[in-house]
């Protein structure tokens, strides 16, 4: 649906899940009308806006002052940017700033910038009081084609990421596409991993465009981003409007995660969630084409669209390193994993497959060729 506020044209994007109805707003300059669209859609009279160093410099100021339009007492808090800062201990300082700056249950969260901003107030807000309202207003391409849609919030552990983490859905969602041109061209292209991913899970008319005109060209305006956005955002609504908590159909969501968050993991954290996605989505589609399970030529479809987006479609990581990661999957169920593997472009499927099979993917699809 198209719609024209204030000037803006939006792409709005609805998402019906048990637990809430919220509208995705796709479009260009929506932070100037952030304030009224977070007021239509949560209500309250303080708002926290929870940030991280990088994104509140940028936006903190511009979506601060138009919730005080809006009628709003405003907070902004501030973490640390990075990865390695999805912590309980992040978690926990910002619950004491929350509590601080006296937010009722009434009131509302804003989570202002990439995945892990969005993660780490998502589950802030599940948390504090038992759960208040949360708004997702992504500043990254990732955040906004995936992360910032169906409900999921978590940190990281040791033994792997986001493994500790609640459900719960946001009020409304803000993607506003003019935040990507403060986006570094490294982060931009990384984001390109799950919109690709996207691509090979249920659209293979979008695949087909990134084929043809890699949205890391110059091919792609704002107008263009927003329905890319709005496109990856349906997509995934669909999925999650059908399986909220992961139960079933949610699980292909995770395509390429399973080795990808392996990649990710052993880099610590150095390789972006994007590449990593993007290598796994490679690696297991080499494999599934080897085996058997999947239509031929995928592999190679695959790789060339990675390679003309500048992500990685491989790793050098050995075997025994991947699997020590890969185990900790959240898909793994005592020594069987859920493995979503494509079966041809826009078209998947979940194997169980045990330890001894997901070796054999490994083997099949990573490292040299």
């Amino acid at each position: 649906m198209t719609t024209q506020t204030q000037g803006v044209t939006d792409e709005i994007v609805p998402v019906h899940t048990p637990s809430r109805f919220y509208e995705v707003h796709v479009g260009r300059n929506i932070l100037q009308t952030a304030g009224d669209l977070v007021a239509r859609a949560a209500g309250g009279e303080a708002a926290a806006i929870i940030s991280d160093s990088h994104v509140a410099p940028l936006y903190g100021d511009c979506v601060r002052a138009s919730l005080e339009t809006a009628g709003y007492r405003t907070t902004l808090l501030q973490f640390p940017a990075g990865e390695r800062n999805k912590r309980f201990s992040t978690l926990a300082t910002l619950l004491e700033q929350l509590a601080q700056a006296e937010l009722s249950r009434r009131d509302v969260i804003v989570a202002l910038g990439g995945g892990v901003t969005g993660d780490m107030a998502g589950l802030a807000a599940a948390l504090y009081l038992r759960g208040i309202q949360v708004v997702q207003i992504p500043t990254s391409l990732l955040a906004m084609v995936d992360s910032s849609v169906g409900g999921k919030t978590a940190v990281d552990l040791d033994a792997g990421k986001n493994l500790a983490g609640a459900f719960l859905q946001p009020s409304v969602v803000l993607a506003d596409v003019t935040c990507l041109h403060t986006l570094s061209k490294e982060l931009f292209v990384d984001s390109c991993g799950e919109v690709i991913k996207h691509g090979v899970l249920a659209d293979p008319v979008l695949f087909a465009e990134l084929e043809a005109h890699p949205i890391t060209s110059p091919h792609y305006d704002d107008a263009d981003l927003a329905r890319i956005v709005a496109r990856n955002v349906a997509i995934k609504r669909d999925v999650v409007n059908a399986d909220e908590r992961e139960q079933g159909v949610r699980q292909t969501l995770n395509l390429g995660h399973t080795l990808g968050h392996a990649i990710e993991a052993a880099s610590d954290y150095q390789l972006g969630h994007g590449s990593s996605v993007a290598a796994g989505l490679c690696c297991v589609t080499r494999a599934a084409e080897a085996l058997g399970w999947c239509e031929e030529g995928t592999g190679a479809r695959v790789e060339r669209v990675c390679e003309a987006h500048g992500l990685p479609t491989n790793t050098q990581l050995d075997c025994d390193t991947m699997m020590r990661y890969a185990v900790h999957d959240k898909k793994r169920h005592g020594q069987t994993v859920n493995l979503i593997v494509p079966t041809a472009i826009g078209s998947v499927e979940i194997r169980t497959v045990d330890l001894d099979q997901l070796r054999e993917v490994i083997r099949l699809g990573c490292g040299k060729q």
